[in-house]
């Protein structure tokens, strides 16, 4: 019933940009949660960033200062802005819904940070 679909990933050299962006569509609550988690190889899943409904945020300590995270509610899109990328951001890039104590997730989107 919740569909998720990110774009934006790619490869980037050190210290470049990106954006990632996630539409979620169906039945989507008021009063939910979404963001980024990135997944590398040989480790778990991790936070990256949230966005409440309300515009709370909350960062993984490696991320802040050089991502931002924002989001349209009307349109149930979510935007991360990832600025001076290293190449330890490299990562599979999931877009997350939290809505109704569910959790949603997208397909996954790859970033590749390399000179």
């Amino acid at each position: 019933q919740v569909q998720l679909v990110e774009s934006g990933g790619g490869l980037v050299q050190p210290g470049g940009s990106l954006r990632l962006s996630c539409a979620a569509s169906g039945s989507i609550f008021s009063g939910n949660r979404m963001g980024w988690y990135r997944q590398a190889p040989g480790k778990q899943r991790e936070l990256v960033a949230t966005i409440t409904s309300g515009g709370s945020t909350n960062f993984a300590d490696s991320v802040k200062g050089r991502f931002t995270i924002s989001r349209v509610s009307a349109k149930n899109t979510v935007h991360l802005q990832m600025n001076s990328l290293k190449p330890e951001d490299t990562a599979v890039y999931y877009c997350h819904l939290y809505s109704r104590s569910r959790d949603y997730w997208g397909q996954g989107t790859q970033v590749t940070v390399s000179s």
